[in-house]
């Protein structure tokens, strides 16, 4: 951590080129004896970077940025308030803390936050930034946060873990098990510490994979930003072996989307030809499975086990995109082509042996336009195109 990155002429000089060309501005070096340009273009890079992500840190004067990495890999601000809401206490210890976003968050609800963060460096630019940012109750301690556990003779309300998904022999990994720290085997440790466990994961993990590597699942929450997944959260509660709750949000700029259900509810859907709307559940939703449960609880029908796409004569309230049907016919690349006259259309394939791009191709239409095409498979097991206008 290069302090004087904080004298006021330094501070300056990166507001004011928060919108240069990094590579001219590193090509000019750097107008400071006691700074390299390198250190002057990631802070730059990772202010820019926390424009939109991280709100709070970017107004605040004197923020120290971490390497772009750590801002690219931290919760945003939005995600970040969402999983400190899940739980509440006198206690909470985070001991993969990162940049310390959900430590910030987590600090709204418990009177005592402990971060642990195994980078020295980051761990000592995160308490510098908790001066800056006027937090209190935020403990930072540098060192493996397992291992601040197995020497702390403190219990706590809520164990908070983000597990790093990248491991030096395996590199990008998919189980809980291979992740850093491995969470399923310090599990029964973890709840000799405390009765409350919160973890979380990325989108690329899979769900049931991870509830067979954990125990006392209680909820999972999934979390989208405008139709993207960010994170999969698992709460877990010592002894808990009842129903476990699926909650999907997916959070947009005009409010939000939510849809909850039983994992160990069985259900099953009715099935029927396109109708007069048709929905597509948004990427939480998806990513969830939850596709009869949708269908039951919203009495919609589904075109196909797989396609994931449902249909009403009347017009609901739905957790997605909305589209008012104006013709279905069989897939003909001629007769699609007849039909859309302005050569443009949203392409969207859903259980369909061909890409998007593979029809754009046969068809020549390009992206964009006022109408949607859904390529899907029916009940009947036929290929077919939907034509839709979008409801807003």
């Amino acid at each position: 951590m290069n302090l004087n990155l904080l004298q006021p002429k330094a501070q300056q000089f990166i507001v004011d080129n928060l919108k240069s060309n990094i590579t001219k501005l590193i090509l000019k070096g750097s107008p400071f004896d006691e700074i390299s340009v390198q250190e002057l273009a990631n802070q730059i890079i990772a202010k820019q970077k926390s424009e939109q992500k991280l709100a709070t840190w970017f107004s605040t004067n004197n923020i120290y940025f971490p390497p772009k990495l750590s801002i690219e890999q931290t919760s945003s601000e939005i995600t970040a308030n969402y999983k400190a809401n899940l739980v509440q206490g006198n206690s909470i210890i985070d001991i993969t803390g990162g940049f310390g976003v959900d430590c910030f968050y987590f600090a709204k609800q418990f009177k005592k936050v402990t971060h642990c963060e195994i980078n020295e460096d980051l761990s000592t630019i995160v308490k510098h930034n908790y001066q800056q940012l006027k937090v209190n109750n935020i403990t930072t301690f540098s060192g493996d946060g397992i291992h601040f556990l197995q020497n702390s003779d403190k219990n706590f309300d809520t164990i908070y873990i983000d597990p790093s998904r990248r491991n030096d022999i395996k590199g990008k990994v998919f189980l809980l098990q291979d992740c850093l720290p491995n969470v399923p085997e310090n599990i029964d440790f973890l709840f000799s510490k405390t009765n409350q466990i919160l973890i979380k994961n990325s989108p690329i993990l899979d769900i049931s994979s991870a509830i067979s590597e954990l125990k006392f699942v209680k909820e999972i929450h999934i979390i989208a930003i405008k139709n993207e997944v960010k994170e999969v959260l698992f709460l877990l509660e010592k002894n808990y072996e009842s129903n476990i709750q699926i909650k999907t949000i997916n959070l947009l700029k005009e409010g939000s989307q939510k849809f909850d259900f039983n994992l160990n509810e069985i259900v099953s859907s009715e099935y029927s030809e396109p109708l007069a709307y048709l929905y597509e559940p948004n990427a939480a939703i998806l990513k969830s499975g939850g596709f009869h449960q949708i269908s039951k609880q919203l009495n919609l029908f589904k075109l196909h086990q797989h396609s994931h796409l449902y249909t009403s004569s009347n017009l609901i309230d739905f957790p997605g995109r909305i589209f008012k049907i104006d013709s279905v016919l069989n897939y003909d690349k001629k007769k699609i082509k007849r039909l859309i006259k302005e050569k443009k259309a949203n392409i969207t394939t859903r259980n369909f042996p061909k890409t998007v791009a593979q029809i754009r191709k046969e068809t020549n239409l390009s992206d964009g336009g006022n109408n949607y095409l859904f390529f899907t498979t029916d009940k009947e097991n036929k290929y077919i195109c939907i034509l839709c206008s979008k409801i807003n």
